[in-house]
């Protein structure tokens, strides 16, 4: 095959006092990276805490120049069925057919105005990939970034939306990071949100600090969110 292949697994754990270091979830991602510089990857997200619990399915396929394609997303909260959509992004708009028990089936298409850096697909991997939209020749800066989305919760729970957020994402600068998947050279970023880009009923998202690998398949190695969220996460397989 012409293709290259990595795969991982990333674990959730809680950093609540009550229940410290307890595992609360999980991430298998697989990423082909293909001769011509596409790529796509595959997640299954499986968050058991705070209930209700959420299962996650996503494709998402990137171009040569790490702008999206188009992205598959399908939900199971609870054990049930919430809904299933595929975006396409593509001539200037971004496309949603969706279908769900609580939306029925919905068609979107949105224009896209002005600039943007990427589409928010919510698998950990997800969010260590977007952090290559950051020019790292300025040095330590924050860079306002905008996405579209499937959903603007902070779990993605809500059924498959087109939606766009605006938040803020800081390089912070390069560090040796050991975890149970070995030990890397990264970068620190940290996402913050202090206009609620991410706006939900608990107001915007808490600062979420994230180690990725310093090359170019930007690798989620660990990271937490603070906030009423209280979650770390690591890496703990890898094979590239």
């Amino acid at each position: 095959m012409q293709h290259r292949t990595i795969s991982g697994k990333i674990l959730y754990t809680s950093r609540k006092p009550e229940r410290m270091g307890e595992e609360r979830g999980r991430e298998y991602f697989t990423f082909t990276v293909h001769g011509d510089g596409k790529r796509t990857m595959r997640a299954r997200c499986e968050i058991e805490e705070p209930h209700p619990t959420v299962l996650r399915d996503i494709t998402y396929s990137l171009d040569e120049n790490d702008m999206p394609m188009d992205c598959f997303v399908r939900l199971t909260i609870g054990d049930k069925f919430m809904g299933s959509g595929l975006f396409i992004i593509r001539d200037g708009y971004v496309e949603c057919e969706s279908y769900g028990p609580s939306i029925g089936r919905i068609s979107q298409r949105m224009k896209i105005v002005g600039s943007f850096d990427g589409f928010g697909t919510h698998p950990i991997q997800g969010d260590a990939y977007i952090t290559k939209k950051l020019d790292l020749s300025r040095g330590p800066h924050v860079h306002q970034l905008r996405t579209f989305l499937p959903s603007p919760d902070h779990r993605g729970a809500t059924p498959p939306l087109i939606a766009e957020a605006n938040i803020q994402l800081a390089y912070i600068g390069e560090e040796t990071v050991t975890v149970k998947a070995g030990t890397f050279d990264c970068r620190h970023f940290r996402f913050t949100d202090e206009h609620g880009g991410m706006a939900t009923d608990k107001g915007g998202h808490p600062p979420y600090d994230l180690w990725v690998t310093a090359d170019e398949d930007a690798i989620f190695i660990q990271g937490g969110v603070g906030g009423y969220m209280q979650t770390w996460y690591e890496l703990v397989e890898l094979s590239r």
